[in-house]
């Protein structure tokens, strides 16, 4: 049988030279149509003209590029605004008031550091996180990675179109079952990716509005609610964690860093067209992104504010209330009057549909990324989908009884599912930007983001082992095979989270010292077992003379 190798997918690492100039992702190009937006008009000059250097050139910084360049990052704040989301909110202001409000700034500051190595692995490589991963992971990991990040999405498109199905039952006042809602909420999302057809522009300004929605909707809610402000600033600046909170503040991490993500944004990048063969243009290029997605999680963080907030005023401190994406609904209705409940069921309709379809996204860039499969994107969308809209069917069918807590509960579990994906894509995405080979040496992390990152994840791993642990603990099976099994099962994960902390070249260069020194204790051996033959051939004359 032959040797598994855990180290690089190829021994000869390429050249920063060859990494940098070399454009092979084509996710908004096909045989028809090329769908990225014009950064740069020709006959226009701009500061980068008469520029040879590396650096950003003086009077870099344009209102039109912005605009221009503005977009991805809307995209990906979605992620931090979906069902998911919003649920772990509702219960962090229902059961801890205004406390955790610091640590809704925290895990988006947070996210924000590591959505921006994404960005600058997708536009210094030219290629998504997929496809990178692809090139620099053995075959085995590299399915791992993917299996692992198919399963984070497929868990994401639950919590994402069955709060898509809540919301549309709440507003036809329970005249659209679930199960109808998610195939509606399903077709809806076919119908909607149409938009891309036109241009990654249509597609944006779709995510506009329903972002507009969603701040429209929830800050009329933190105004009928008559909300503190000052108790929110002050919950933003001190923090405060009493005991109780803990956990839920654990929670707030979970759901707010999802995996599949970064693999998204690295991805969406590719949507503008930029001079790849010039290093200051892609600084520029990053630059930009660096703002818009700035401006873009400022605005998911004030939506974030707005749920806490209102669950905080109607519910904290008034009882033990099992509240959720389900009954939150009725119990806003009941305390704020009616009006409450459509609110809601809006900007829970465009939270749901809005991350449905980046996450039909994110598992077409994935799929292809890590298979290189060359399929048409419709095909794509097609296997995606169906992958994901098979579960979602069978759980909006098992858990129907109005009012109930059943699909919260399903939520808590898939949060947990997120968690426990975060390392396949944290570490190989750490590992990737640390690449002065992949990165160039332009773009390699520094010494400081490097420091930064890794707290960063040691802190985030640290949250999320603590949530895995606390929640499964409480269902630890008591049969003595089914524990083995289970801690058998923990033993592989850590094994592979541990594998990916290293990186391939790490493993490889192990592997590679383990080896010469069996081969040094094999000729040790052989040697001495020489020696003690010569010692015994020439003491048996001596013995003969005797």
């Amino acid at each position: 049988m032959g040797k598994i190798s855990l180290g690089p997918a190829s021994s000869t690492e390429p050249r920063p030279e060859d990494v940098i100039g070399r454009v092979e992702s084509h996710e908004f190009v096909d045989d028809v149509y090329d769908r990225r937006v014009l950064t740069s008009t020709s006959g226009q000059r701009d500061a980068f003209d008469d520029h040879d250097g590396e650096d950003l050139p003086k009077g870099w910084f344009s209102w039109r590029k912005l605009w221009l360049f503005t977009g991805p990052g809307f995209l990906m704040s979605i992620a931090y605004l979906d069902p998911g989301n919003l649920e772990s909110q509702l219960q962090a202001g229902a059961q801890a008031g205004y406390d955790l409000m610091w640590v809704l700034l925290w895990v988006i500051i947070m996210g924000y550091l590591m959505q921006i190595l994404a960005v600058k692995l997708g536009v210094a490589t030219g290629t998504n996180m997929a496809q990178q991963c692809r090139k620099v992971y053995p075959t085995v990991p590299r399915y791992v990675l993917w299996i692992m990040m198919e399963i984070a999405i497929i868990g994401s498109d639950i919590q994402e179109v069955v709060g898509s199905a809540i919301a549309i039952t709440l507003l036809t006042y329970g005249a659209v079952p679930l199960w109808a809602g998610v195939i509606i909420t399903a077709v809806a999302s076919f119908v909607l990716l149409l938009l891309e057809r036109l241009g990654v522009r249509w597609l944006e300004a779709l995510f506009a509005v329903f972002i507009g929605l969603m701040a429209v909707a929830f800050g009329v809610m933190y105004v009928l609610a008559g909300v503190p402000t000052a108790r929110v600033l002050e919950g933003l600046v001190i923090p405060r964690l009493p005991r109780p909170a803990l956990q839920m503040a654990v929670a707030i991490v979970g759901a707010g860093i999802m995996p599949a993500n970064f693999y998204l944004h690295s991805a969406l990048v590719h949507s503008r067209k930029i001079d790849t063969n010039q290093i200051a243009r892609k600084k520029e290029a990053i630059g930009y992104y660096r703002i818009e997605s700035a401006i873009a999680l400022f605005c998911a963080l004030l939506i974030n504010i707005f749920v806490v907030s209102v669950f905080a005023r109607g519910f904290y401190g008034k009882g033990d209330v099992d509240i959720g994406l389900e009954n939150a609904g009725a119990y806003l209705g009941d305390t704020f009057g009616p009006l409450m409940r459509v609110i809601w069921a809006v900007g829970l309709l465009a939270a749901g549909q809005s991350s449905t379809i980046t996450g039909v996204y994110t598992g077409q860039f994935v799929m292809s990324g890590f298979l290189d499969m060359q399929i048409s994107q419709w095909q794509r969308i097609g296997i995606t989908r169906s992958v994901a809209l098979v579960p979602t069917l069978l759980v909006s069918l098992l858990y129907r009884q109005p009012g109930g807590t059943e699909l919260d509960t399903l939520n808590e579990w898939l949060n947990v599912l997120q968690s426990m994906q975060i390392p396949f894509a944290l570490l190989p995405l750490l590992m990737l930007t640390s690449s002065e080979a992949i990165m160039g040496r332009a773009f390699k992390n520094t010494l400081l983001t490097n420091i930064a990152a890794w707290l960063i994840a040691a802190a985030v791993l640290a949250i999320n082992g603590f949530l895995l642990f606390d929640f499964v603990a409480k269902d630890l099976p008591t049969n003595a095979a089914a524990r083995i099994g289970f801690l058998a099962c923990v033993a592989v994960y850590l094994l592979l989270v541990i594998y990916f902390a290293l990186g391939p070249q790490r493993v490889s260069a192990m592997q590679r010292r383990i080896d010469h020194w069996r081969g040094r204790q094999k000729e040790d051996r052989e040697l001495d077992r020489e020696s003690l033959l010569h010692q015994s051939s020439q003491e048996q004359p001596a013995n003969g003379q005797v």
